[in-house]
């Protein structure tokens, strides 16, 4: 057996992706419009906000998806969501008032180039008038370049945005059709130079391993692709196949999947030639150019991480809008209805929409801080923010105690109560954050979460 298949067999469980802590599966119906309202009261009126807006539709069904999204082919269910989105930010803002200052715009989805022009430019309106964004805010945007118009990105572009997020995946013509998303790099390509045409110029790539059909060369050969059309940051993610969560990834033949020795494979040629090509790593599995503000943030110690990933956003309230859109307050987390028709249904009840979320304890948010800094910075000093919580600095000791066979494999470096993740151990930062998480059962984890690799 390879070094590499007895860390898989050890090592690839099922753990939490800790983009938030705790994590989403375990938001419960404790947290309701009620909360959320006395959280929203509670926001000092000088606190700076971030927003992020779910559009939960797409154009076609891409069987590897595992967001919140809806096919849709006429355009009266977007224009309908529209409507219901101003009633949710008008609701919202019922309680926080009007010209909070807002420092970070994130739209996602779904495709939220699935909008036409002259609703691009009206929902960011919308926003411009409810509150007081900076024109140097930050504001990110989600693309599906196969159905992206000039038109389009000229109005993002009259919106305000600054960044474009593209999907990218795989090149792989065998791999697209084994996923049923159909996107020649001509087609990337043109939706790339459409942004930078309208002046656009902050590109990022989502590409994924561990896909069917996918094999090493054609991952290495999507990277330097993907590295022609000179992105400033990349996003390489496993593909997560849950199929009991996401019913449509059951058309996906699992006799293509690679296995979990292929999958570490695969990330770590993709990875290598991201680094090789010029740009940094950046915690778990990002990368970014060496100027770019990621980048920068990494070394300045202020890199973040929320349910957008990685990111350099500083806002302790994060604001959801839209269908299953999660917010984040320094209270805790909230979620709103995941369908569409019962996120409408609250408002048109002039309810606002959550229907979950988590109420954060002081362990919580020790914990979290600990994994934080280990996703991030690949290194956490257990005694300071043990200090910082006034807890005692053997507090975690239990828990060093439950990693020191990763740090046998040469995985994690254990110092006393300091952890450090050497570039060997990049790619299971994940199992050595579970080790901190008290909501996870048993040692092969919660089977709703996806594969450490």
């Amino acid at each position: 057996m390879s070094f590499d298949e007895a860390l898989v067999n050890k090592y690839d469980r099922r753990v939490a992706r800790y983009t938030s802590y705790p994590t989403a599966p375990h938001f419960t119906s404790e947290v309701g419009p009620e909360r959320y309202r006395e959280w929203l009261s509670d926001l000092p009126r000088e606190t700076p906000l971030s927003i992020y807006l779910h559009i939960p539709f797409c154009g076609a069904l891409c069987w590897y998806c595992g967001c919140q999204a809806k096919v849709v082919n006429r355009s009266g269910p977007v224009v309908s969501y529209l409507a219901h989105l101003r009633q949710e930010i008008d609701l919202v803002l019922d309680v926080l008032g009007r010209g909070r200052p807002v420092c970070s715009m994130h739209w996602g989805g779904g495709t939220p180039n699935i909008l036409e022009p002259a609703d691009i430019l009206a929902l960011a309106e919308t926003f411009r008038e409810r509150f007081a964004i900076d024109e140097r805010v930050e504001f990110s945007v989600e693309v599906d370049p196969r159905i992206l118009t000039a038109e389009q990105a000229r109005a993002f572009a009259k919106a305000g945005v600054t960044r474009a997020s593209f999907g990218v995946q795989d090149f792989d013509p065998e791999v697209q059709k084994a996923i049923n998303r159909i996107q020649p790099y001509e087609k990337t390509k043109q939706a790339v130079d459409a942004f930078r045409d309208a002046g656009i110029d902050r590109i990022n790539f989502d590409l994924l391993y561990g896909l069917p059909c996918q094999t090493r060369e054609a991952i290495e050969s999507t990277v330097d692709q993907a590295m022609g059309l000179s992105p400033d940051r990349i996003a390489l993610f496993g593909y997560a196949h849950v199929p009991w969560m996401r019913r449509h990834q059951r058309l996906i033949d699992e006799s293509t999947l690679p296995d979990g020795r292929q999958r570490l494979a695969f990330a770590r040629a993709a990875a290598r030639r991201i680094v090789e090509a010029g740009m940094v790593p950046v915690g778990l599995d990002h990368f970014a150019k060496p100027d770019d503000d990621m980048a920068r943030a990494l070394d300045e110690g202020r890199l973040r991480r929320n349910f957008q990933g990685y990111t350099v956003d500083p806002a302790e309230a994060l604001i959801g809008f839209g269908a299953s859109a999660i917010g984040s307050l320094p209270q805790g987390y909230v979620q709103n209805a995941p369908d569409v028709q019962g996120w409408r249904g609250r408002l048109d009840d002039g309810e606002l929409p959550i229907v979950r979320g988590v109420a954060l304890s002081d362990e919580d948010r020790l914990r979290r801080a600990v994994i934080e800094r280990l996703m991030c910075e690949l290194r956490v000093d257990l005694e300071a923010i043990c200090e910082t919580y006034d807890r005692p600095a053997n507090h975690f000791d239990d828990e060093l105690a439950s990693l020191a066979p990763m740090a046998e494999d040469g995985l994690i470096e254990i110092d006393g109560r300091h952890i450090r993740v050497p570039e060997t151990g990049r790619v299971w930062v994940r199992v050595a954050c579970a080790a901190f998480d008290q909501y996870m059962t048993g040692g092969d984890g919660q089977p709703r979460h996806s594969r450490a690799v």
